[in-house]
């Protein structure tokens, strides 16, 4: 879980948009393609590892992972939900 104060000041460097923290049922569902080798970052790199977290825009169409507590806010590493 990212700290409230912390999750208030970050924004997708992209569209700066707000960032919030992924519900269970959206997380659980992109770690399930993760395991089935279908995500690809937004680099087109395979995301290879199972995810602790994500941080989703405001809009739901991109999502940042959170690695070890800390979010990885690279645009290159941010995984397009929608287009």
């Amino acid at each position: 879980m990212i700290d409230p104060d912390l999750l208030q000041i970050l924004c997708c460097p992209e569209t700066k948009l707000p960032l919030q923290e992924a519900d269970e049922a959206l997380l659980k569902e992109i770690n399930q393609r993760i395991t089935e080798k279908s995500v690809k970052n937004f680099s087109g790199s395979l995301v290879a590892t199972v995810l602790e977290s994500l941080l989703v825009t405001a809009d739901g169409t991109r999502a940042y992972p959170v690695v070890e507590g800390i979010p990885v806010l690279l645009i290159d590493e941010s995984i397009i939900l929608k287009k």
